[in-house]
């Protein structure tokens, strides 16, 4: 494990996902660890990052959530330093953390994407509604692991949703609601893992669900076909490399009542915590978490 020289875990930083980033960066630093790497902790909404420069680590493995972290930002200091770090780049980092963007993008390309639009304090609810539907999801474009969204029934509903997602981000969605179920792939260094099919308790898989309750079910093998999961697999593959990701990643979807898969959304720095989907889905592929987190790190790069 020498080759990999000394090693800092990002995580913790300042996002509203930090309490998540921290679970994910402890077992990440302890696998590391186990394994013999020379891993430490580095928590930067504590320390300066120039420290890394400083102390002379090698290598960064980014267990950091949202903004400041799977944003780009982090990713483009590390560059400027010369320091190889995990997962995507600059700007696929920066493009899969705006939902709105990464949809135009995927759209462009003429990949399956659920319906939506743009909305602000002067959107006209009757027509998103008459465009949309209901049920329908309101969300901040440049937030993760569910902050920020709600699910409307009822088109009184909108104006309190949008309020909430905006205290967010300026950016708020409206999208359509697909009702064939909720599923994941996830991506390492260029291999799709299996697919995992999620079945929250609650109303939809939620910052509650994801992290907190103990009732949400994860099915993997996910219950499609053989050939439903690879066509899945291919979508998830495309879709990481139209906005140009790296690495590895995890890349989400609806299906239709219809059976036809639409892309979600793209996390760029996956959780990492018990409750988290890539490592369900590496044990699914035989692939423990220390031998996971080894694979990510191997994958280190500059730019």
């Amino acid at each position: 494990m020498t080759r990999f020289g000394k090693v800092a875990v990002l995580f913790g930083g300042r996002s509203a996902e930090r309490e998540v980033s921290l679970k994910s960066g402890a077992a990440v630093l302890a696998a590391l660890q186990r394994s013999g790497v020379d891993a430490h902790a580095f928590d930067p909404a504590k320390r300066d990052l120039h420290n890394l420069l400083d102390e002379r680590f090698d290598r960064v493995f980014i267990a950091l959530h949202g903004r400041y972290g799977e944003d780009g930002t982090v990713q483009g200091a590390l560059e400027l330093m010369g320091i190889p770090y995990t997962g995507s780049g600059v700007m696929a980092s920066s493009i899969a953390m705006d939902k709105w963007r990464t949809k135009m993008i995927w759209q462009a390309a003429g990949l399956p994407i659920p319906d939506f639009m743009l909305i602000n304090e002067r959107s006209d609810w009757d027509a998103v509604v008459k465009r949309l539907g209901l049920p329908l999801f309101v969300k901040p474009a440049n937030e993760g692991s569910s902050v920020g969204i709600s699910k409307v029934k009822q088109v009184s509903e909108l104006k309190a949703a949008y309020e909430e997602a905006a205290q967010h981000d300026k950016l708020v969605i409206a999208e359509r609601f697909i009702g064939g179920g909720e599923y994941t792939a996830a991506i390492l260094n260029g291999r799709a893992l299996p697919v995992i099919k999620i079945e929250p308790a609650n109303e939809f898989y939620d910052y509650e669900a994801k992290y907190l309750r103990d009732d949400t079910r994860y099915l993997c093998p996910c219950g499609l076909s053989a050939e439903q999961e690879a066509e899945m697999q291919a979508l998830a593959q495309q879709g990481f490399a139209v906005i140009g990701g790296q690495g590895w990643g995890r890349v989400d979807f609806l299906r239709g009542t219809d059976g036809k898969a639409y892309l979600l959304e793209v996390n760029t720095s996956p959780g990492m915590t018990d409750h988290s989907l890539v490592p369900m889905a590496a044990r699914q592929a035989g692939i423990a978490f220390e031998q996971l987190v080894l694979q990510v790190l191997e994958a280190a790069h500059v730019g």
